[in-house]
């Protein structure tokens, strides 16, 4: 199956920046999309940004112009570059990834890292 293993989530202050990155790992035949979504406290999970395997990329609205989303599809990692941080970004930061995981099978499945807080706080 496929792991994905998140890091770089932790505390900052407003106007602050942090970078998480994630590293799938397993059997991966190929990844379509990988991404960040966000859950915070009494919210349901959303969209944070998504890229594709030809590097074409989504923001949700709210993060437009202060995070930025790349991959290294060679080594399998997604980053998140997240500058200009608000306390409204502070939640529990899940690394995503669209990715098939046989080669038996061209089916593709989602797969979630086990996520990793980001706090922004006054």
């Amino acid at each position: 199956q496929v792991q994905l293993v998140e890091s770089g989530g932790g505390l900052v202050q407003p106007g602050g920046s942090l970078r998480l990155s994630c590293a799938a790992s397993g059997t991966i035949v190929s990844i379509n999309f990988m991404g960040w979504y966000r859950q915070a406290p009494g919210k349901e999970r959303e969209m944070v940004a998504v890229i594709s395997s030809s590097g074409r990329t989504n923001y949700v609205d709210s993060v437009k112009g202060r995070f930025t989303i790349s991959r290294d599809n060679a080594k399998k990692t997604v980053d998140l570059q997240m500058n200009s941080l608000k306390p409204e970004d502070t939640a529990v930061y899940y690394c995503n990834c669209n990715a098939r995981p046989s080669y038996y099978s061209g089916d593709y499945y989602d797969f979630w890292g086990q996520g990793t807080q980001v706090t922004v706080f006054l």
